[in-house]
């Protein structure tokens, strides 16, 4: 049995779902002030739309898109004590539309610059007891080192560029860092020595850039998203597929409420299931962050949550085909510190 420090996860990650109104509205019952929301509008084709505090309110980036950082009033308009408001835009907020929101805690606000590295980020937002921090900073040209607080070794980076059209960059340790992968794209993973992260797997205190302009290009600010995992609530790993209705089990220790999942070695859709928009199984509700479809419903999309894992349930190449997959997952442990049962909620 998984023991964890975080007792309740809901303090750090928590899915929201909402219903648009066409005009300003307070969205409550995140549980927490979020750092980082990630919007997608579930019954239309609208982007999926992430905000974060480091760069600030009305600031957004698109995950299905290659685009530059684009700033809309309408959009999310602050991060409150209980969740956030938004503006009634189409992509945040639209009149009878329906939205999910994924929302993590970093640090309270936009932070302060971190120094760790030979880049000083502009701000650092950290939350080291959930293994989450927001990073911006603007790149050099040279290869370098950047600070992301976290005090351990992150399993997962990603990285856009804000200033520019540029791909998503994804590194991820079970890939191995000569190697990343596109979030905006359904590409398998690019292997490359010096191309993203110079051949250089972080570190308790910094992550690498190489010289590619989608990481590092000079004077280019960027914004990186670092994850470490912790024991009972988080986890960045890998599996293999066996291409079988009677999926692989992926242990995770905890029961997830929120997993994506990516072939690494196979071109495929990224995957988004989460316990809120499919509350028992077989989950078949997936949303994709490299398009801008709404929740998708399908039989070959069966995947089971369970209480230390999860298990797909069809041979779907997208997440259990005869290739290796990368996934990130968020939840709860049944038991928390000092033996503490993680109850009911």
């Amino acid at each position: 049995m998984a023991y964890t420090t975080i007792n309740k996860s809901s303090e750090h990650f928590n899915t929201k779902l909402y219903t648009g109104t066409g005009s300003s509205q307070s969205v409550t019952g995140v549980g927490f002030q979020p750092d980082f929301t990630w919007i997608k509008q579930r019954s239309g084709t609208e982007q999926n739309v992430l905000f974060d505090a480091v760069r600030g309110v009305q600031k957004y980036i698109a995950s299905n898109t290659t685009a530059a950082e684009a700033t809309t009033a309408t959009t999310l308009t602050a991060f409150n004590a209980d969740g956030f408001t938004e503006g009634g835009h189409g992509m945040t907020g639209a009149n009878g539309s329906t939205y999910a929101s994924w929302n993590w805690k970093a640090g309270g606000g936009q932070g302060s610059s971190n120094t760790d590295g030979s880049i000083n980020t502009t701000y650092t937002s950290v939350n080291t007891t959930a293994g989450f921090s927001i990073s911006k900073y603007s790149g050099t040209g040279s290869n370098a080192t950047i600070g992301h607080g976290l005090g351990v070794a992150p399993k997962m980076v990603i990285v856009k560029r804000l200033t520019g059209g540029a791909d998503w960059v994804v590194g991820h340790d079970s890939m191995g860092w000569t190697k990343y992968i596109y979030l905006s794209a359904n590409s398998a993973q690019v292997t490359s020595a010096s191309a993203a992260w110079n051949d250089t797997a972080p570190t308790n205190s910094v992550f690498t850039v190489a010289t590619n302009t989608q990481v590092n290009a000079s004077g280019s600010d960027y914004v990186a998203y670092c994850f470490a995992e912790k024991t009972g609530y988080s986890k960045f790993g890998s599996y293999t597929g066996n291409n079988n209705a009677d999926g692989a089990f992926v242990y995770t220790g905890f029961k997830p409420e929120f997993v994506i999942v990516k072939p690494a070695n196979y071109a495929d859709n990224w995957h988004m299931i989460d316990n809120k928009r499919d509350t028992f199984n077989p989950m078949d509700t997936h949303m994709f962050p490299n398009l801008n479809n709404g929740d998708s419903t399908a039989s070959s999309y069966e995947f089971d949550m369970l209480s230390n894992g999860f298990k797909p349930r069809s041979n779907n190449s997208a997440f259990n085909g005869s290739y290796n997959y990368i996934y990130m997952a968020f939840g709860q442990s049944l038991v928390g510190s000092n033996n503490v049962p993680c109850t009911a909620r």
